[in-house]
């Protein structure tokens, strides 16, 4: 699959924003004709999952008004990991996971969605900078960094996102190879989202598509080569858990 460089998200003018909206339609489009012709072996599942599913507590000083936890979602929570085992390459995990929180943009179709950054300082990821992704439909979503560090870092949703929960990027050293990672623990923001997502399943399979695309882009980043496709692994939660816990 080829990958196109992107600015920096400081860099994004109001006009391409505007025409990166526009193109969204068309983007969705674009986006599933590739996973469907994509020649990568994917490895999907699904089953139920438990208590043991739920994402850890968000740290007391990154809660405030704008957060929001699952518990505001609506519907089941759907824990969810996107992994590639990367083969051929001669980077580090940490060399890796610097180029990607350098510029978040570098892995994302940007047909579908880009990274921008709302608070914190010009350059890469850092634990409390927020981020508004744009994505299809009328929903921004936007995201604060909870945890960072060399190999890693986790985005909890805030007020106004399409779901409500929580999200990681990792990359560590599988034996020789190297594997790349994206932890999901997410429920549907609310009422409509829950529609799209759990009942008619368009943003659930556009979301797939989205963090597919960033695993692969996470590969070509290490200079190496997907080692027997992707896996993609879903554990469904009943809305009971959540309340419970």
């Amino acid at each position: 699959m080829a990958r196109q460089s992107f600015p920096s998200p400081s860099s994004i003018s109001g006009a391409r924003a505007l025409g990166a909206v526009a193109r969204w339609p068309l983007g969705v489009a674009i986006t599933s004709w590739r996973y469907m012709w994509m020649t990568t072996p994917l490895h999907r599942s699904e089953e139920p999952g438990g208590a043991e599913d739920l994402p850890d507590p968000v740290p007391d000083q990154y809660v405030d008004d704008t957060f929001k936890p699952v518990t505001d979602g609506v519907g089941p929570l759907l824990h969810r990991r996107f992994s590639v085992r990367i083969r051929e390459s001669d980077r580090t995990p940490e060399d890796v996971m610097e180029q990607v929180m350098d510029n978040l943009n570098v892995a994302v179709p940007s047909e579908v969605a880009f990274f921008r950054k709302t608070k914190g300082a010009n350059g890469p990821v850092r634990v409390g900078d927020e981020y508004v992704v744009r994505m299809p439909g009328p929903w921004d979503g936007p995201v604060r960094v909870i945890h960072q560090d060399a190999t890693s870092f986790r985005f909890a949703t805030l007020a106004g996102h399409l779901e409500a929960g929580q999200i990681e990027f990792r990359i560590s050293r599988d034996d020789n190879l190297l594997k790349f990672e994206i932890e999901t623990w997410a429920r549907a923001g609310d009422r409509l989202s829950h529609l799209l997502y759990s009942v008619l399943r368009v943003s659930k399979e556009v979301q797939l598509n989205m963090w597919l695309h960033f695993c692969l882009s996470a590969a070509a980043l290490s200079g190496g080569r997907p080692h027997e496709g992707v896996t993609i692994r879903t554990r469904t939660i009943h809305e009971s858990y959540v309340y419970s816990a």
